[in-house]
């Protein structure tokens, strides 16, 4: 009998709410039981599912750039990026009284807008037209589009008293070179074309770099150098030089095609690229999250965005729990992996066996680092405080970071306590996942743990008490840093009360069809994570913004 996608039973179309969703999801995502699936076509799926993502990345990021072509006020900012704050777009909110109408109208507008605190002005301002080719482009574009819309000139008109370009990413100011089809390789990317490469004069490339007096948004100081090593940031901007960012990612571009190469061949080192694929242990993406999060604020690339104090702390926590998320995944999908795929036989003395060879030590490593961290910052913070409290400043601990002032002196400063307390949350964090991933298979305690799959809640007093020992008891720790899933308990009131006024005369009006059940341990626990992951991202970015907002400004 050929296989069929398994729909919902009509057992399980009778069952509660939650539960109803949880196998749902779980359906979902037991890929094998789909139709025709085999191992290269379930490849191909899991590749094909990261355009659906980048879709959603796409759409929202034209969102952000039309709401600012359409309200924003990039013209303006361009010109005085320091005292200008960028507008993301317009608020229309009929229950605005004038209290809150005269609190939002900022950044030179006449009307209620919100501020940009994601960056995109200062990222426009590195990627503005440089050809009179590109300008011209948008400034058709904008007759066009005004031509065809009388409502979009109205209500640029009434909302902004501005008639500006559809396009954020144009200045008046911009000079170059007309470039057309037949010498685009003769002036780009370097007025040289690609002669320097083809000959090896490379140097040629790093000549004649941008003088430190170059004018944002002008020609006038402006060099013809697209390669260079000048260090440091440019002193108007206060980022990186643009031509360093170029160098530095050609460099590393080739860098890793020579180690993506060194892999492929399985040339001494590792494992094939396959053979991480199949391994589902990803962790380059949250490492990657993690450093642009850092690198964010440490070295900015984007054109004054250093200055912007705001948009860094917004963007900086941003990226650090997108890490968050990522990291948790790529372990769970590693834990997965151990439980369902592992076969130690097959896996014998490659990288995979010799991890879970000395698991014991990367623990207790991770651990120690643990312990210290949490004595060096939470127990400074909590004498501290103490002391405070009893009105006794002066018995407080400062710590003088000899070396640390060393490297901030180098590199910018930062606070060395909030430093710690970071790396202390990151390494906890790592701490339990990587447990959780390398005792997924097996552990001391129960040597058969692979046997009861990815998830459960407790297998009883029998071993000595084995709760909160599952791949997903650690993937659920993780994201919600608390052991008993009190929204799953809400979900339950919640399903009692609406059953219980199903049998009132009035409720009786709209159909209630489930029916109150007591939800498992791991069924509560995915409730918990999704209302905590929801929660965190919606209400999070609120408090940072209003908090560092009152605070730079």
């Amino acid at each position: 009998m050929a296989l069929r996608f398994p729909r919902f039973s009509q057992g399980l179309a009778q069952d509660p709410t939650t539960r109803r969703i949880w196998f749902g999801i779980a359906t979902a995502h037991d890929f094998e039981s789909h139709d025709d699936i085999t191992e290269e076509r379930l490849y191909q799926n899991i590749f094909a599912s990261h355009f659906g993502q980048l879709a959603i990345i796409f759409l929202w990021t034209s969102g952000n750039l039309f709401h600012v072509a359409w309200q924003g006020n990039f013209e303006a900012w361009v010109q005085d990026p320091l005292h200008v704050r960028p507008i993301a777009h317009v608020i229309w909110d009929p229950h605005f009284g004038q209290l809150a109408v005269e609190a939002f109208t900022r950044g030179g507008a006449p009307g209620p807008v919100n501020i940009a605190y994601s960056g995109v002005y200062q990222w426009c301002g590195l990627v503005t037209p440089t050809t009179e080719m590109e300008t011209e482009r948008f400034v058709v574009q904008k007759r066009r589009i005004s031509s065809q819309s009388s409502f979009v000139r109205t209500i640029r008109s009434k909302f902004l008293g501005l008639d500006r370009a559809l396009s954020p990413c144009r200045y008046s100011q911009i000079q170059g070179e007309y470039v057309r089809w037949n010498n685009f390789l003769d002036v780009l990317p370097h007025p040289q074309g690609l002669g320097p490469f083809f000959s090896g004069q490379w140097n040629l490339y790093a000549q004649n770099p941008d003088s430190s007096s170059h004018l944002f948004g002008t020609s006038q100081g402006s060099g013809t150098a697209i390669l260079t090593l000048l260090r440091g940031f440019h002193p108007q901007t206060q980022s990186l030089w643009l031509t360093d960012i170029a160098h530095h990612h050609l460099a590393v571009a080739f860098l890793f095609l020579v180690a993506g190469h060194m892999y492929r061949t399985n040339f001494g080192i590792g494992h094939s690229i396959k053979d991480l694929l199949e391994a589902h242990i990803p962790p380059g993406g949250r490492l990657g999250r993690g450093h642009k999060a850092q690198h964010m604020y440490s070295l900015p690339a984007y054109a004054f965005i250093a200055q912007d104090f705001t948009t860094q702390a917004a963007l900086y926590t941003h990226h650090q729990y997108i890490a968050g998320f990522i990291m948790t995944g790529a372990f769970a999908h590693g834990a997965i992996f151990f439980i369902r795929d592992y076969n130690p036989k097959q896996n014998e003395d490659n990288v995979l066996a010799r991890m879970l060879d000395h698991k014991e030590a990367i623990i207790s490593h991770l651990s120690w680092a643990n312990l210290f961290l949490g004595f060096h910052t939470l127990g400074l913070y909590v004498h501290n405080d103490v002391m405070l409290a009893f009105g006794t400043p002066e018995k407080q601990i400062l710590i003088e970071p000899i070396f640390a002032q060393w490297i901030q002196s180098a590199h910018g400063p930062g606070d060395f306590l909030v430093h710690h307390a970071i790396a202390l949350g990151l390494h906890t964090t790592t701490l339990i996942l990587v447990k959780g991933a390398l005792d997924a298979h097996d552990s001391k305690l129960m040597p058969d743990k692979k046997d009861f799959g990815y998830s459960f809640p407790c297998d009883g007093p029998g071993r000595g008490g084995t709760c909160d020992i599952s791949a997903w008891d650690a993937f659920y720790l993780v994201v919600s840093g608390c052991e008993i899933p009190l929204d799953g308990y809400w979900q339950e009131l919640i399903e009692t009360l609406a059953w219980a006024h199903e049998r009132t005369p009035l409720a009786n009006l709209i159909r209630w069809r489930d029916k109150p059940v007591a939800l498992s341990i791991v069924q509560a626990r995915l409730v918990g994570l999704a209302h905590f992951s929801v929660g965190y991202i919606f209400t999070y970015a609120a408090f940072l913004i209003a908090s560092a907002s009152g605070k730079f400004g």
